[in-house]
């Protein structure tokens, strides 16, 4: 199995394999990614023309699991004035002056354009909840707000792709410890990363319910396996790849008649 595993029914993480990469060639994979990445963006270049869609990429997962690689990966054939990024961290004071929506909604991509969320709203019902940062009764009720949240944008055009990057703990050490180890990536690291391994369990538990509970048709979730980076990132490129060719996109018809029009 090449796609992300698309959640139909109740799930538990412990029964996907975070390692699993369907047996498919490292080297080969590579090669039929960077093949997904160019269609992709000669399919942004219609998504552009046509300006009735935009596309968002939604990765969660926990730290070191791949979320800007595979961004930066995925989009790389995609003009930079074609996508629109947001990274959403702990919510600045004018944030806070808002309902918990009002970022994630000021953030969406135009129409034309493909976004990438690095975290999301769905920080709101996981390290909120984990953390204990809101009340059971606050954020239990997100769960329905983000499901109807969800349904108002995809029947506004925009395309939702909720990715989970699934990565084991056991590999989350190693790339921990390679940003400690390489000081050419000691920036990255944070005694926080540290804290947040203690609460891994919570953390699970916590994702399995946000996917559990706020999985619409329209916005459906996928667990990608992330241990393995060349696969991650493939599956997530195949999907981009496949809702752009859903769309049926043709070059719109010029606003003006052009025939006969000579340059001189």
């Amino acid at each position: 199995m090449s796609q992300p595993i698309k959640i139909t029914s109740k799930i538990r993480l412990r029964d996907f394999s975070p390692g699993y990469h369907a047996g498919m060639d490292k080297e080969k994979t590579r090669e039929k990614t960077a093949r997904l990445c160019e269609r992709i963006g000669e399919l942004q270049q219609l998504l552009y023309a046509n300006h009735k869609h935009s596309i968002v990429l939604l990765l969660q997962g926990m730290d070191t699991s791949g979320k800007d690689g595979a961004g930066r990966r995925v989009l790389e054939c995609v003009p930079p004035a074609g996508v629109e990024t947001s990274n959403f961290k702990s919510p600045s004071s004018e944030e806070l002056a808002h309902d918990y929506l009002w970022r994630v909604h000021k953030a969406l991509p135009r129409y034309g354009n493909i976004g990438v969320f690095n975290r999301s709203h769905y920080e709101d019902v996981l390290i909120v909840r984990v953390l204990n940062l809101q009340p059971r009764s606050v954020w239990q009720a997100r769960y329905a707000q983000i499901n109807a949240f969800e349904k108002f944008l995809t029947e506004n055009n925009v395309i939702l792709l909720k990715f989970f990057l699934h990565i084991s703990r056991a590999e989350q050490a190693k790339r921990l410890q390679a940003r400690l180890d390489d000081l050419a990536k000691n920036w990255k690291f944070e005694l926080a990363d540290i804290k947040m391994r203690t609460h891994w369990k919570r953390f699970q538990l916590a994702y399995e319910d946000a996917i559990n509970g706020c999985n619409p048709p329209c916005a459906p979730w996928h667990i990608v396996p992330a241990d393995h980076k060349w696969f991650r990132d493939y599956v997530i490129a195949r999907t981009l790849a496949d809702a752009l060719e859903k769309l049926n996109m043709k070059w719109p018809k010029p606003r003006e008649n052009l025939k006969g029009i000579r340059i001189k």
